[in-house]
């Protein structure tokens, strides 16, 4: 099963169940990967978050069936998830900008989300530059931590929140300090800390996370989580030279074209959504790259 087919089918199971739960076991089941992964894929081609766009159908058809028919409020608003009308009634009035009553009423303004479905587009008029490794086996050691997809769950909440108390307890300088040289296989002129992505199996709707380095031979790995990763075949995409004030914008740009342009076109697909971004850079200007554990199709 291609990509385009797995990412509609993936839709095609939530709309399916926009009336009841979305079950993360069986939306791994249909898209063939972690709901994590998923996620990730969903946000950067349809620029929305997979909660925000669940959120949106949900009150869509909620609108829909308050102008259509006798339907009560409160019917409504369980049918649709919502555990109380006020509940229901805060966000309806958010996304439509009138409560629920008033929706009833003949005449009133409401907004439709339609259902969204992937196609092949025209799109990457702009250059790609990236290159195919094979790697053997290697080790990273640092700090790890479990997250959800949702960004639920206890504290840190985000992996950029276990960036922010990393800095600020000192444990980047530390790690830093005790990675050693770089291995000769990652490249010269890189900084020492970077992150790894979906590098294991946790919970339905969970990802594991770690701020690493590479393990060598003088590398001081007490104290830290050692992970190995296997021998895997990595699609690498490099960044331009930028300005430090802009890295979310040109890390963000370069993880959607990676999934909305070159893996659907490409004859590779991502291995468990295994990711790795290596940091470089100077005072200056900004440079990092994005390594993608694939197998060919």
């Amino acid at each position: 099963m291609d990509w385009l087919t797995r990412m509609n089918a993936t839709l095609d199971y939530i709309e399916d169940n926009l009336c009841g739960k979305i079950e993360y076991n069986e939306l791994e089941k249909v898209a063939c990967c972690s709901v994590h992964t998923f996620f990730k894929m969903f946000s950067y081609v349809a620029d929305m978050s997979l909660s925000e766009y669940v959120r949106r159908r949900r009150l869509t058809l909620a609108a829909l069936e308050l102008q259509s028919g006798d339907a009560k409020v409160i019917d409504v608003a369980l049918k649709y998830g919502y555990e109380s009308p006020v509940s229901f009634a805060r966000a309806f009035q958010g996304l439509h900008g009138v409560t629920p009553t008033q929706a009833k009423k003949s005449g009133i303004t409401l907004k439709a989300y339609p259902r969204i479905s992937f196609q092949v587009s025209i799109i990457g008029k702009e250059q790609m530059n990236y290159r195919i490794e094979k790697k053997d086996a290697f080790q990273v050691f640092g700090i790890e931590g479990t997250f959800r997809t949702d960004e639920g769950g206890e504290h840190p909440r985000t992996p950029a929140e276990l960036w922010a108390d990393c800095h600020a307890n000192g444990v980047i300088t530390k790690l830093d300090a005790d990675a050693g040289n770089l291995p000769s296989f990652v490249g010269q002129n890189l900084d020492n800390v970077h992150a790894i992505c979906s590098y294991k199996e946790v919970g339905a709707g969970e990802f594991p996370y770690m701020i690493c380095a590479f393990k060598g031979e003088d590398s001081q790995t007490e104290g830290y989580t050692v992970l190995d990763v296997p021998a895997h075949t990595w699609a690498v995409f490099p960044s331009r030279r930028f300005e430090w004030d802009d890295f979310d914008t040109v890390i963000e740009s370069l993880y959607k074209r990676f999934f909305g342009e070159w893996l659907p076109t490409s004859q590779y697909e991502q291995v468990g959504g295994m990711d790795l971004e290596i940091y470089g850079g100077n005072a200056e200007f900004g440079y990092f790259e994005l390594w993608f554990a694939v197998r060919n199709l």
